[in-house]
């Protein structure tokens, strides 16, 4: 397994178990992510990638094991780890406008009983602004197309000023315009010292987008660069027989339950020795 010197590490897992109703999703995870790193995080199904991203926000607790960010508890410190869930796990009904949403990401910061001030307010504008949606500010959350939606999210995410940022399959259910939009808007966050991690299926985009990927299937199987990452052995570990070697590519057969599609064979293809641009 390739990995990270700890004392590189400004987010460290170390020897993280962790599940939901009785059932480790993941387990003995240990891992070490630069500040500023971007790390597309793959796995077939029920690998524990949205497990690991409840974990690190706080959404399920470390059975055992630690989380560290910045030498810390992530609970500890102003330094929030910002989460945007998979689409489908948002009530898109409430009824509250875009703004009402960014602004959440403030409360943070402030506590639930002080009013936003004028910082709060240019924070939310430069926000918006800053994923395309300033336009929309007041329409309503369920009005807008699910491209729109997911934008809001992390406009919202932004206005936490995370340091650490987690999407959760944002490519997911969205065309090549929205994804290349996206991964511009994470190519911006590096410059910015955000770190950021992705679960994605696609790993294609992982190996050729993202300088760092870890091979997730209950526990670590590999991490580190795509090239390192993405071999047979590993993908094998990983997919088993869902993996399948053609012509030096590999393809990956799984339905991806509860995503767009549901229910269909979803197919990925990747070169394994590719190299991120």
């Amino acid at each position: 397994m390739s990995t990270l010197a700890p004392a590189t590490a400004h987010l460290s897992l170390q020897d993280v178990t962790a599940g939901y109703d009785g059932r480790a999703a993941l387990r003995a995870v240990t891992m070490s992510v630069p500040h500023g790193a971007q790390v597309a995080i793959v796995g077939p199904n029920g690998a524990g990638k949205s497990t690991l991203f409840k974990t690190l926000v706080g959404l399920l607790p470390v059975w055992s094991g630690r989380i560290l960010l910045h030498g810390r508890p992530p609970g500890s410190q102003t330094d929030p780890i910002a989460y945007v869930p998979q689409r489908e796990e948002i009530h898109w009904d409430f009824p509250v406008t875009v703004h009402d949403v960014v602004m959440m990401g403030r409360y943070g910061r402030l506590g639930w009983l002080r009013r936003p001030g004028a910082a709060d307010r240019e924070v939310v504008a430069r926000c918006l602004h800053e994923l395309g949606i300033a336009e929309l500010e007041k329409r309503a959350i369920g009005e807008l197309s699910g491209g729109q939606q997911q934008r809001v999210f992390l406009a919202r995410a932004l206005a936490q000023e995370p340091h650490v940022l987690l999407l959760d399959e944002p490519f997911t259910g969205v065309d090549v315009g929205a994804r290349e939009a996206l991964l511009a808007l994470i190519g911006r966050l590096r410059e910015q010292g955000i770190t950021v991690l992705v679960s994605t299926h696609d790993m294609e985009t992982a190996a050729r987008r993202f300088e760092l990927v870890a091979l997730l299937n209950g526990r670590l199987v590999a991490y580190g660069e795509p090239s390192a990452v993405f071999t047979p052995d590993h993908l094998t570990e990983a997919f088993g027989g869902q993996a399948l070697f053609l012509g030096g590519m590999v393809v990956i057969d799984q339905c991806c339950p509860g995503h767009v599609g549901d229910g269909e064979e979803h197919r990925h293809s990747h070169e394994p020795h590719a190299r991120p641009r």
